[in-house]
């Protein structure tokens, strides 16, 4: 917009100042043809030939006009088109013997003035060197200047504006279509982020593809890395347990007072173990792109394992969830977090356990409820907050919560609890969800 602001300036002065020389080139013609056609008469005056004259000269404020003024005294002459009116010349400057400047005309006309000094000789007497000096002026209307260049301007600006329409078109067009690859790598990463796809995948220009491949080099190079440190964190928790079991195992074997110390350090080591190798594998999964586990199957599995576990307390567990609904996250993690509550909730139902999911909004709402004697909002309180175990009747190292609680915060999610329907303990989880 500046540039054709600037470039518009630049083509009206340019045209008013060719428009100028033209109409001063006219001027200095009329000019030229009035002293051609001047006589000196035989009382000392100056007489023209109308018949080499511009016929505007006659007509009365025609917008074109002559003056002669003599130098030292005399009669000033005027053409019939100034009627009764003179020319006063303002703002003069001199030119190779031409004098221009600028004059008020009639009727409110603002005159460009051209003159010229001229010697004539006296024809009354014979001395060569007896002259008299004339000056011999023509004067223009610049209202035809300023018309032209009004029109000029007119046509300028509606034409430049059609061009400015035109370049912000493109311009918004080339944008358009040339973001628009990474406008879809965009939309690709968000795919991959929300975990309905594991990489960039579609077809994108040369100068955009390489990019893509960079980045799915990079998601698969995070993947590989999350991979090894699960291995590794594998390998620790069975370095670990096997010397831990050999204490606990030789523990048994010899009763006493020590014994009994080692054995409930080693318990402790063990939930400690366990504990955090559970959040170090969850947080490093967490952090790989394009996760996303299908519910149903994992809730299926878990409850198929979970019956024939409590198979002789007869416990039933139903499970209700819509087979398209996914969790943003890794299969493992699912596992472990659903694993937890629906097998506390087996520990402690007395004949039912429902685990049932819904989809609220971008979140999977996991709800698992028992029929079991339940908890006071104080102990659930107690539980929730600061991991403690209530009842040691039941075998179990009393951290699946508190796993539970710290896998889903790595996700975004949480961990309520609440009192069931069916009178036991209500525990939801809420985790990030697909799509």
């Amino acid at each position: 917009m500046i540039g054709l602001a600037g470039g518009g300036y630049v083509l009206s002065d340019s045209f008013r100042s060719a428009v100028a020389d033209n109409f001063d080139t006219g001027l200095q013609v009329d000019l030229d043809g009035m002293i051609a056609a001047a006589e000196p008469d035989a009382n000392g005056g100056v007489s023209l030939q109308e018949r080499f004259l511009n016929r505007r000269f006659a007509r009365v404020y025609s917008g074109l006009y002559w003056e002669i003024q003599p130098l030292k005294g005399g009669q000033v002459q005027i053409s019939h088109s100034l009627f009764d009116k003179t020319i006063h010349i303002r703002d003069a400057r001199e030119d190779q013997n031409l004098i221009w400047g600028y004059a008020d005309g009639p009727d409110n006309q603002r005159l460009r003035v051209l003159a010229r000094r001229v010697l004539f000789p006296v024809i009354a007497t014979t001395d060569a060197k007896d002259t008299v000096s004339y000056t011999f002026m023509v004067a223009g209307d610049l209202a035809s200047v300023d018309a032209e260049t009004a029109e000029f301007n007119g046509t300028l600006i509606w034409s430049f504006m059609l061009l400015l329409v035109g370049l912000v078109s493109a311009v918004f067009i080339q944008v358009r279509v040339g973001l628009q690859p990474l406008r879809r790598v965009g939309e690709a990463l968000a795919r991959i982020r929300s975990g309905a796809s594991q990489r960039l995948e579609g077809d994108f220009p040369a100068e955009v593809a390489p990019l893509a491949v960079e980045l799915n080099s990079l998601i698969e190079h995070s993947a590989e890395v999350v991979g090894r440190a699960r291995t590794h964190v594998s390998n620790l928790a069975h370095f670990l347990k096997t010397p831990l079991t050999v204490l606990a195992s030789e523990a048994e074997a010899n009763p006493g007072a020590l014994a009994e110390a080692v054995k409930k350090q080693v318990g402790v080591m063990r939930r400690q173990v366990d504990h955090y190798l559970t959040r170090a594998r969850a947080a490093g999964a967490v952090n790989v792109l394009g996760n996303r586990t299908p519910v149903a199957p994992v809730l299926e599995d878990l409850a198929r394992v979970l019956r024939r576990i409590h198979a002789e307390r007869g416990i039933t567990i139903t499970v209700e969830c819509a087979s398209k609904l996914q969790f943003r996250g890794e299969r493992q993690d699912l596992e472990e977090m659903a694993g937890n509550l629906m097998d506390n909730a087996c520990k402690w139902a007395k004949t039912r356990v429902r685990a049932a999911v819904e989809r609220d909004g971008g979140h999977v709402v996991l709800a698992v409820e028992d029929d079991g004697p339940g908890l006071s909002r104080e102990d659930r309180e107690r539980v929730l907050k600061r991991g403690e175990r209530l009842d040691e009747s039941v075998p179990g190292s009393g951290l699946g919560l508190s796993i539970v609680r710290d896998i889903s915060k790595l996700y975004g999610g949480a961990v309520a609890l609440q009192e069931s329907p069916q009178g036991g303990l209500r525990v939801t989880l809420v985790l990030p969800a697909i799509g």
